[in-house]
């Protein structure tokens, strides 16, 4: 019998860890003089939307694995994960006992990886260390019809899609609903309820701004999706081709005609706001015709550069997502030169874990 993974925390310690996570963030950035903090908290349980396992395999059976930190060598079996949707975990028990004594979909199988949505849909990637052949996908899709997922088989430079390779989400933010294409592979915030907190708070942001919205890091768009009915127009980049293709696709199901998603890095697109380089994405675009009054980030971890940070001091309003307080708190030193804050937000996007997700909206000093 292998050892089992435990959970290192319960539901009853949540309102104390969120607390911490609070003073954490509330003393890092005391020194802005912040408004008092607006806290978003999770859901306890069942909050995140996609998880991924090894798949261990101990004589006639296999079973779900995660590491011991202090052995990382010492597989413990998982049983549940109480983090993870309620549709993760069911699928991860019928998942399990398909593979239990199915050889052509078990056999040199070594991860699982989940994808599921708020509104029920759901995707199940199996990666192998063997060459997919006819046999496994006649099994594959067999199994896929049993369980009534999309399924997506992958090895080395390999990739089976038997359907789709992507899940649908419906959002409801301020009482509309809005739907987002989420590719496997691709980025997308892991706790949806928390999702909707963030995007109900960018719109309340937003409102009465007036003029055009400019986005960096747009991913999937997930916030210019929500966003645009708050501006007249909006531009936004991003440099991930995927992220990109599934935006356009986002664009069309939500039926909207006043944004513009453009494919490049946010370096090269401060560029070409400044007139400093030409690029051939950008030609059938005026960015000259655009009356930007508000900027929107949401940078990775490293944060943003000097120079992007020069280039939204520019804009009146700086709505700013940030997953990494500490590339916040270096860009706020030089943001709140020219800007003031005004609203302060913790989102508590990965509950039991030290990270912090903060959103933090400034207004541009009077001169």
């Amino acid at each position: 019998m292998s050892d089992l993974y435990q959970p290192g925390v319960t539901p009853e310690q949540y309102p104390e860890l969120l607390e911490q996570k609070c003073q954490i963030l509330t003393q890092r950035l005391s020194e802005f003089s912040p408004p008092e903090l607006e806290v978003f908290a999770s859901r306890t349980s069942h909050f995140r939307l996609r998880a991924e396992f090894r798949l261990w395999h101990s004589g006639d059976r296999c079973f779900y694995a995660m590491f011991d930190p202090e052995d990382r060598k010492k597989p413990l079996e998982v049983l549940d994960f109480p983090i993870a949707s309620a549709l993760v975990n069911d699928l991860m028990q019928r998942l399990l006992a398909e593979l239990q004594h199915n050889q052509p979909l078990r056999r040199k199988l070594f991860q699982v990886e989940f994808l599921t949505t708020l509104s029920g849909d759901a995707l199940i990637t199996l990666i192998y260390h063997k060459k997919l052949d006819d046999d496994w996908e006649i099994e594959a899709r067999a199994l896929m019809a049993r369980l009534n997922v999309a399924l997506i088989g992958r090895s080395r430079k390999q990739k089976v899609v038997l359907e789709r390779d992507y899940v649908t989400e419906q959002l409801e933010v301020d009482g509309q609903r809005y739907g987002y294409r989420q590719i496997e592979g691709g980025f997308t915030q892991p706790n949806g309820a928390m999702n909707q907190h963030m995007l109900s708070w960018a719109r309340s942001c937003s409102a009465g701004i007036g003029g055009d919205l400019l986005e960096l890091y747009c991913g999937n768009g997930n916030f210019s999706i929500a966003l645009a009915n708050c501006f007249d127009r909006v531009m936004a980049t991003e440099i991930s081709k995927t992220s990109v293709a599934a935006a356009q696709i986002n664009i069309a199901d939500n039926q909207i005609d006043n944004l513009i998603i453009a494919r490049l890095a946010s370096e090269d697109f401060v560029q070409a706001l400044r007139g400093e380089k030409q690029f051939e994405r950008l030609k059938d675009i005026d960015l000259g015709s655009y009356d930007f009054r508000t900027v929107l980030v949401d940078p990775p971890r490293a944060g943003l550069d000097d120079e992007s940070v020069k280039q939204v001091q520019g804009y009146d309003n700086i709505i700013y997502i940030s997953c990494n307080p500490e590339t916040l708190q270096a860009n706020l030193r030089l943001l709140s030169q020219t800007h003031t804050i005004q609203r302060f937000a913790l989102f508590d996007q990965f509950p039991y874990t030290h990270h912090i997700e903060t959103g933090v909206l400034l207004t541009r000093k009077p001169v």
